[in-house]
């Protein structure tokens, strides 16, 4: 039986069966937990409308399709509605996909097809495993009945393979250059301050890491970055961090200095994977590499508690090659609706990616980067608020003058 669910009640109603059904699919992880993506709807849907498919077997729930729709937009002469991810945006969420039980994926895919054709709606799907994914599977359909689709790479997600290694031989895969400085670096660190790397492990402690955190990364990266710069994104990651918290997935370091914060890496430990979500310190212990040395101590700590991978999620930034060895593509699929109309918005589309990556190319740099920074919603400059939880207890990591 196929079911729309439209209500936030709805949603609400499918907290235990959805991660049961995630925890028995292909594409299990943390991007697609409910805590993520019903925080996400109530903190960043916009004007979104909910749009979530479901398939059960009697009254088992054996599928689910997470999407929400956006309304026509006539203004870009697009005359259909479109249907995307739940957790698109700018809150960084990858590996987005379909949720099906791997023993009926055959099954619930081309019915899914079949339902969502129906409703006349632009697919535009996006951070997907181009490699490997549900929806991928769902593109073979749709093209199978003479639909068009286009389907690109957007980025790449820089990964370690920690199955096997222990800290000291993890180590010995990385550049002796890189090996070398870091474990200078954290010597000189432990030699100069007493050096304390907490985890965040009771509701107080992320009452306390959080908004460290939020500052740290604004001291670092300023107005190059919007991870936390809108009310609702911080709103969306206290919410969120609770939760993982509460399951155990929480991730959220601390490095003091002789009890001063200065560092902090937040992330998510799920499905024996370690998600590097993102970090911050303070640029007056920049000679110190402090996110050197943070990062190298979350993955000595993922390898520790046993993780099988550390992901440094979307980014090919020049930090994470120093780390990571392999890559996983990400990409984005746009499946126009049937009929005669569908292949003829494609070509607009098409037209109007041409034409805006020709004004990029043709328009000073300066004014491109205004006409992005216009799209962008004002830094909040409010005070944080906090919301208590169920404390749990953890151990810390801590270094010493002795090293």
């Amino acid at each position: 039986m196929i079911q729309t669910i439209q209500s936030i009640a709805g949603f609400e109603k499918l907290r235990t069966g959805w991660n049961e059904v995630l925890e028995a699919s292909s594409s299990n992880c943390f991007f697609l937990t409910w805590e993520w993506l019903y925080t996400w709807w109530k903190h960043l849907s916009g004007n979104r409308e909910l749009f979530l498919v479901t398939a059960r077997h009697g009254e088992e729930l054996v599928a689910i399709a997470p999407l929400a729709r956006k309304s026509p937009r006539f203004s870009r002469l697009w005359p259909f509605g479109t249907l995307e991810f739940l957790g698109t945006g700018n809150v960084g969420s990858d590996y987005l996909d379909f949720i099906i039980r791997r023993d009926q994926e055959e099954e619930c895919l081309p019915v899914l097809a079949q339902c969502l054709a129906r409703k006349k709606s632009l697919l535009t799907l996006a951070q997907i495993k181009r490699q490997s994914c549900l929806v991928g599977e769902l593109a073979r359909h749709w093209k199978e009945q003479g639909r068009s689709l286009r389907e690109a790479s957007t980025n790449v997600c820089p990964t370690i393979n920690l199955s096997g290694h222990s800290w000291e031989s993890y180590l010995a895969t990385l550049g002796s250059e890189h090996r070398y400085n870091f474990r200078r670096k954290l010597k000189n660190l432990t030699h100069r301050f007493d050096v304390r790397f907490e985890l965040a492990t009771t509701e107080e402690q992320r009452r306390e890491a959080l908004p460290i955190l939020l500052a740290l990364h604004s001291s670092r990266w300023g107005e190059r970055s919007d991870a936390f710069v809108t009310p609702e994104l911080v709103s969306f990651h206290d919410e969120l961090s609770a939760l993982a918290l509460q399951q155990g997935w929480l991730r959220l370091f601390t490095l003091r200095l002789d009890s001063r914060p200065v560092a902090s890496l937040y992330g998510f430990y799920y499905n024996r994977i370690f998600y590097f979500y993102q970090s911050g310190f303070d640029p007056g212990y920049a000679k110190h590499s402090l996110g050197l040395i943070t990062m190298g101590l979350a993955i000595q700590s993922a390898i520790a508690e046993g993780a099988q991978e550390y992901d440094l999620l979307h980014g090919n930034e020049g930090y994470k090659s120093h780390w990571a060895r392999e890559i996983r593509e990400l990409g984005r699929l746009e499946l126009y609706p049937p009929g005669a109309l569908g292949p003829v918005w494609k070509q607009v589309r098409e037209i109007g990616r041409g034409l805006k990556k020709m004004a990029r190319n043709v328009l000073p740099p300066a004014v491109v980067e205004r006409l992005s920074e216009a799209r962008r919603k004002r830094a909040w400059k409010g005070p944080y608020v906090a919301y208590p939880r169920q404390d749990r207890q953890f151990p810390r990591l801590t270094f010493d003058r002795d090293g």
